[in-house]
C-alpha cells in the first residue's frame, strides 16, 4: 500500500470469534517506523477480521501522520 507493507493477522478467541490486529512496515528505510495495531472488537468470521484488519491498515498508512503516533 503506497510506501508500505501492511500484513494482517486474526486469531480465534476461546469463545469462537476472532480478533484482528495488523502490522505495518515500511518498503525502505527506517525500521523503526514499524506499528503493530491491535482491533479491539471481535467478529464472527476470520475472513471479516482479515478484511476490517487490511482496511484499517490501509487507513493507517493513507493519513499525513502515518506511524507517528
Amino acid at each position: 500500500m503506497g510506501n508500505f507493507v501492511v500484513s494482517p493477522t486474526t486469531h480465534q478467541t476461546e469463545c469462537g470469534r476472532y480478533r484482528a490486529s495488523f502490522s505495518v512496515h515500511p518498503l525502505r528505510g527506517n525500521a523503526s517506523e514499524c506499528g503493530v495495531f491491535h482491533l479491539a472488537q471481535a467478529f464472527r468470521s476470520r475472513e471479516a477480521a482479515r478484511l476490517v484488519a487490511v482496511t484499517q491498515g490501509w487507513l493507517q498508512t493513507s493519513m499525513p501522520h502515518a506511524l507517528t503516533t
